[in-house]
């Protein structure tokens, strides 16, 4: 090895280090075959030297024997040009023999003629997180979800409940903390008592436990929810005390499908808190069925998903316009998501929002959505200078710590006027604490954001988050205007939505319009704005601006 490859190789190699955070450091000259690895993982690992020729013979003898065809497929695409970068988790042996699940990363760097040159990046050891829950002895979220990948690995079918004990909070309030882990830890010797033999409990966060059974049925599952509950009423003691507990869950059954931990997991969580919101608790089992593009549900998920980690690729907005009631002119429009692919064609939102909502990538979405319809009410903004733009929130953009800064620093990075944005929020948003909604949309009424409360009159929250939020518009839910030229009852409800709003200096916005009657009888209430087929459906930016902006 001339002594100037390897200068060039430790130059490279510090900067690959540089940004390492804590992960083993690897960095390979691909033309010469000689590499330098970290020290740690040399150590750990139990690799010859940190300066190694044929480095990837000598990793893949450490790569678990069924897992290294995918790691050779995943090279071989990356080093093809098919991919710009390797990640990928498989597991590994260490210096003492045991096998840990890495998440390896790698980009190839290519010479002047296109050729690859180096190959490095970073092995990140998963080992280090905590897949043990002292409380429960069961395996915790992280091992779920390596145990979860390796079934998978293997193309077995599994099924898969996740259940939480309902207001935990109250019993900690009334007993303490230490005793709430004793019911924790009691609970876990019922459950794993109630399904011997039929799979694998885990911990997850907070309340939360899953089991994760290969030979059950969905009907097993929901057998052995059943006997959790009536235990869990009739016949549950801690320390000598009667506990009562009541619980939600959902399950899901999955064939051998090509789709991550991580896919799952939000599905799962999908299912359980349609068991919570909308099931009173009642086990829901989101079924994975195949759709018109012959592909199952949670695969298509999957797909989309993993364009959000794609810089959101293939995903699109269009726009709804919403007019004056009066004058019937444009005054705004709504920023609506989709997602499309050559395989699957235009996918609806309806299809995948719910689920990934519940997904931690989906505020990555969300920011992607703020800044793309900023950009593009800007040009709205030419021709129609009180333009609003209307974009919605999901509840799980707003727990983001930093989700007010976050929308600050996209309008300011896009130089778009705040007062001409408004951020909807839905009935799932009300969810969350109203102190941490308060704080969130006041903070953003400083700065002139408006704020509307969608979907208003369909939860049993919505008069109190009228009273509470700093809200500027108040947006009547389809489902009270579809009947209104027949229902009484419906009429009444908008003139009472409509006079509510207005005692809260709010504005209202009637969605649903389907015909010239619906908006002459909604003229007697006090309707700012109007939305709905009547004057458009939900178009694609272009055909937006020719319809509304270049005409």
């Amino acid at each position: 090895m001339e002594e100037i490859y390897k200068v060039k190789l430790d130059s490279l190699y510090g900067a690959f280090a540089i940004m390492a955070n804590g992960a083993y450091t690897y960095l390979t000259d691909i033309k010469h075959n000689y590499s330098r690895w970290s020290k740690e993982a040399v150590d750990y690992f139990g690799l010859p030297s940190e300066y190694m020729e044929n480095a990837g013979d000598v990793w893949m003898e450490n790569v678990h024997p069924d897992d290294r065809a995918i790691y050779a497929a995943s090279i071989k695409e990356l080093f093809g040009g098919k991919v710009s970068e390797h990640n990928l988790q498989y597991r590994a042996r260490t210096k003492d023999g045991k096998y840990i699940v890495c998440t390896c990363r790698g980009v190839v760097i290519r010479d002047e003629r296109g050729e690859p040159d180096y190959f490095g990046g970073t092995i990140r050891n998963n080992d280090t997180l905590s897949y043990f829950d002292d409380i429960s002895n069961f395996r915790s979220l992280y091992g779920f979800l390596e145990d979860l990948q390796s079934a998978q690995w293997k193309g077995e079918s599994i099924q898969i409940m996740l259940l939480g004990i309902n207001e935990f909070s109250r019993l900690n309030d009334i007993y303490g903390y230490t005793f709430g882990n004793r019911v924790l830890q009691e609970f876990a010797k019922m459950i794993d008592t109630e399904a011997h033999g039929m799979g694998e409990w885990y911990r997850m966060d907070g309340t939360k436990f899953a089991i994760v059974c290969k030979k059950s049925s969905v009907d097993d599952l929901k057998n052995l929810y059943k006997r959790i509950q009536y235990n869990s009423i009739h016949d549950f003691e801690v320390d000598g005390n009667r506990i009562v507990l009541s619980f939600v869950a959902g399950a899901i059954n999955l064939d051998s499908l090509e789709v991550s931990a991580e896919t799952v997991y939000s599905c799962l969580r999908f299912a359980y808190y349609e068991s919570k919101n909308n099931h009173l608790g009642e086990l829901f089992v989101l079924k994975n069925n195949v759709g018109d593009d012959k592909r199952f549900a949670i695969e298509r998920i999957n797909v989309i998903r993993n364009s959000i980690v794609n810089n959101c690729e293939g995903f699109f907005l269009c726009y709804q316009p919403i007019v004056d009631a009066t004058t019937e002119k444009i005054i705004g429009a709504e920023a609506l998501i989709r997602w499309k692919n050559d395989e699957y064609g235009v996918v609806p939102p309806v299809q995948f929002v719910d689920v990934l909502e519940q997904d931690n990538l989906f505020p990555e979405l969300g920011k992607w959505i703020l800044r793309t319809a900023l950009v593009d009410a800007k040009k709205f903004l030419a021709r129609y200078p009180g333009f609003i733009v209307n974009v919605n929130l999901s509840y799980t953009q707003l727990e983001k710590s930093d989700f007010v800064e976050d929308v600050l620093a996209i309008i300011e990075d896009v130089n778009f006027p705040p007062q001409n944005l408004c951020l909807e929020i839905t009935e799932r948003c009300r969810l969350l604490d109203m102190g941490l909604l308060k704080d969130i949309f006041t903070r953003l009424r400083k700065h002139g954001i408006k704020v509307a409360l969608d979907d208003f009159g369909t939860g049993f929250s919505s008069i109190g988050v009228l009273r509470e939020l700093p809200v500027t518009t108040v947006k009547i839910d389809r489902s009270f205007v579809m009947n209104i030229e027949k229902n009484n009852s419906d009429q009444n409800t908008v003139r009472f939505i409509s006079e509510l709003a207005d005692s809260f200096s709010s504005s209202v916005t009637a969605e649903g319009i389907e015909t010239p009657e619906m908006r002459e009888l909604l003229l007697r209430f006090k309707i700012k704005s109007l939305q709905g087929f009547y004057y458009s459906k939900p178009l694609p930016m272009d055909e937006f601006m020719d319809k509304y902006v270049n005409a």
